[in-house]
């Protein structure tokens, strides 16, 4: 159902109005854009927008999406470009899905061919391209801002599918209520519309049967979810149940149950930066002080994604998985902070000590600040007796150590130290 010209095209009206730089790229009447940028949300139109411009000026269409492909993978759609224009006049354009989980390096790859116009880059991005594609590359393209279908634009498509032989030919028919649920759960998004309407008429084969005509009802929509396929939807509930169960299987030191729910993640879409973004909070949180270290590794092999890029970047997300799978747990560092940050918003205001108080201006001993202060660098041992907290606070333990991995070492050290500082 991909559209064929312009004015097949569902929605963006705006963007493709007469006379706008799009429709007038689309239709033939310039050619002059080295790249195109099409920013917008998931089912918005980027690929059949991409489809349309390629068959129009009947240039090759080549598709990479930055999920799996790298630079290897560009430089041989650019090579072949090369060659086909060399020998046989063919122009191509070069359709790059996802383009923001390129890095800079990455994305800076492609400049060379652009601007030499050995392809038209047609990217495609949903997020926003001033935070997520490189300047120079921005400064290079016809920038576009899709938006969301709106209701009127679904039920177009969902007519045309219906009616079109290239869809259903006729052959069925939807319930205004079935067309309504339908339209409410597509969310703006043409792809999801026409694979939810693919669900639906085969549920409503399944009551009814194959036959001439097919009649979609609201019943028909229940079923078709119920058995629709699961998929990993990175905007819908399976995203928040795979990270779930990565997080938990990390936490639970199960490497391989790591491993398969970090490729689900990777294969289904997902931001690898939100991923290494995960595998941090995890590491202070869950690993903490028994490997002090783990946040060290993932905070490098973040760093990693946003150098490399995807699909190499998968390379250090499975390192920094595995590495804090089989790491010792200890949450002591998140419980301590939780606690004081408790204890903080129930009113439990302690004064700061007056010896602990600043004392760099004038007249401040009148007021007894910083009067009685021992600097632990004068004793020996580095440490000293003091009171570091008001009396109303001291009492109270926040930092409770746990006897596992490296942690052990720091637990005995806060014995010997506790006993120096409140001479207890």
């Amino acid at each position: 159902m991909r559209p064929r010209t312009v004015d097949e095209v569902v929605g963006q009206s705006k963007v493709l109005q007469t006379g706008s730089p799009l429709r007038r790229l689309l239709t033939g009447e310039t050619r002059g854009a080295q790249a195109v940028l099409l920013w917008g949300a998931r089912g918005t139109g980027k690929t059949s927008i991409t489809n349309v411009l390629a068959s129009t000026q009947g240039r090759k269409l080549a598709q990479l999406s930055a999920i799996n492909a790298g630079v290897k993978e560009v430089r041989e759609v650019i090579e072949k470009a090369k060659a086909d224009s060399d020998l046989y006049d063919l122009e191509t354009v070069l359709f790059l899905d996802e383009i923001h989980r390129f890095s800079k390096s990455q994305q800076d790859s492609l400049l060379p061919a652009v601007e030499a116009g050995w392809v038209t880059l047609v990217a495609a991005t949903t997020e926003n391209p001033s935070f997520s594609v490189i300047a120079p590359l921005i400064s290079r393209s016809l920038v576009v801002q899709l938006e969301s279908l709106q209701e009127s634009d679904l039920e177009k498509l969902v007519s045309r599918a219906l009616s079109d032989v290239r869809g259903f030919g006729g052959n069925v028919s939807i319930d205004a209520a079935a067309l309504t649920e339908l339209i409410r759960t597509s969310q703006g998004d043409a792809r999801r519309t026409l694979t939810f309407l693919e669900a639906l008429t085969f549920a409503a084969w399944q009551r009814e049967g194959k036959g001439e005509r097919t009649n979609i009802t609201l019943d028909d929509f229940v079923a078709a979810l119920s058995a629709a396929p699961v998929r990993y939807d990175k905007d819908g509930d399976s995203h928040y149940d795979i990270i779930s169960a990565f997080i938990k299987s990390v936490r639970g030191s199960d490497a391989d149950a790591a491993i398969y729910w970090l490729a689900r993640m990777i294969e289904g879409g997902e931001d690898p930066r939100f991923i290494a973004r995960r595998l941090m909070i995890l590491a202070a949180e869950d690993i903490g002080l028994a490997d002090p270290q783990a946040l060290v590794l993932a905070t490098a092999a973040a760093q990693s994604i946003a150098m490399i890029g995807m699909p190499e970047g998968r390379i250090a997300l499975s390192e920094v998985t595995i590495y804090l799978a089989l790491a010792p747990k200890s949450n002591t560092a998140y419980n301590a902070i939780n606690k004081a940050l408790s204890d903080v918003r129930g009113g439990l205001i302690g004064e700061v000590p007056k010896a602990l108080r600043s004392s760099n201006y004038a007249g401040a001993e009148n007021y007894g600040n910083g009067i009685g202060y021992a600097y632990p660098h004068d004793d020996t041992a580095g440490v000293v007796k003091q009171d570091y907290l008001d009396v109303k606070v001291s009492k109270t333990r926040y930092y409770q150590a746990k006897r596992i991995g490296a942690e052990n070492e720091m637990a005995s050290l806060w014995d010997r130290l506790r006993q120096i500082i409140r001479g207890k």
